[in-house]
């Protein structure tokens, strides 16, 4: 678990401004101060919350803590990209990559995955001789 890195890749951003380019939404426009303070809300509202042991919660302090955690969180990526189909890479220990589209995960980091492609190196041996590394990849629809 600890030698998996998982990078969200985000969807390429549309311009703003100069001729012929779209304005942004008033949706688009207010998304983010909002989420800013919702961010900025619950911490210090519930500063005491994110202190205190886990035995000592109560059912719905311990739900709400998990939404926190998920929103905001390590899995936040993972939940980001769910959300907007975005494509992951994914590295994992044998040194291998996978970029692919997450469908679903839990806590532990087990995924589904759609549209996956491996990628890989190899360096092939030749007379006892290293050769050039040669780049390889593979697609899986899913996993």
């Amino acid at each position: 678990m600890a030698d998996v890195n998982i990078q969200y890749v985000p969807p390429k951003p549309r311009p703003y401004g100069g001729f012929g380019t779209p304005s942004p939404t008033r949706a688009e426009r207010g998304k983010q101060p909002l989420t800013i303070f919702l961010l900025f809300f619950f911490f210090f509202s519930n500063r005491e919350l994110l202190q205190k042991p886990r035995n000592e919660c109560t059912e719905y302090e311990i739900a709400q803590l998990e939404q926190w955690e998920f929103s905001n969180g390590p899995l936040s990526i993972l939940q980001t990209a769910v959300r907007t189909h975005s494509q992951v890479l994914i590295s994992i220990r044998s040194n291998r990559k996978l970029l692919a589209r997450v469908k679903a995960f839990d806590r532990h980091c087990n995924m589904i995955l759609e549209n996956v492609k491996e990628m890989w190196t190899e360096t092939p041996i030749t007379n006892g001789k290293k050769g050039r590394p040669v780049n390889k990849d593979r697609f899986i629809s899913k996993m």
